[in-house]
């Protein structure tokens, strides 16, 4: 996914959602602070996004401009709707949250996760593919080890998977 596409979805999501606020909270919550992110980060062809003030609206996104609909047929990525609760993230992310707006966008304003953030919920979601994301974002430099175990003792996730985590971000994020 693009930058552009990003800003595609967060419009369209916002207008469908009656919500200029859009929070997007997966892998490609990278373009809004590396808008030039890595291609090996930009892999996916969804938008995980849910409207920060009507989020239960974001059900209304998926079947509007989700997998397999009209959207995603017609430019190839799509907007996944999730909730808040999908991803395990630190106290304060909100507060940390990089704006996406321009033309694109249409007034409305995308919410993405900063880098920090967003890979500690890849480091408690553990899947392959989110071990090469991390793996990605350490190689080119794009988070830092100690940043990282700083932001996992702030994450209120399950305690079993806590030393999991840690265990992660040293093999990981080698030479981060």
């Amino acid at each position: 996914m693009t930058r552009a596409q990003l800003e595609h979805i967060i419009a369209a999501a916002a207008t469908i959602a009656e919500d200029d606020d859009i929070v997007v909270i997966g892998s490609q919550a990278i373009l809004g602070q590396f808008p030039a992110a890595p291609a090996e980060l930009l892999t996916s062809v969804e938008a995980d996004i849910y409207p920060m003030n009507r989020p239960e609206h974001a059900d209304l996104i998926d079947g509007t401009i989700g997998e397999l609909s009209p959207f995603h047929d017609t430019f190839g990525y799509y907007a996944q709707g999730v909730g808040e609760q999908t991803a395990t993230l630190p106290e304060g992310w909100k507060q940390r949250l990089v704006p996406v707006r321009g033309a694109r966008t249409r007034g409305a304003t995308g919410w993405c996760l900063e880098v920090h953030d967003l890979v500690i919920a890849k480091l408690f979601a553990g899947r392959d593919k989110d071990r090469r994301f991390v793996e990605a974002a350490a190689r080119h430099g794009l988070v830092g080890r100690e940043l990282l175990h700083g932001r996992l003792a702030l994450t209120r996730g399950e305690p079993a998977l806590r030393p999991i985590v840690a265990q992660r971000i040293d093999t990981w994020c080698r030479g981060a």
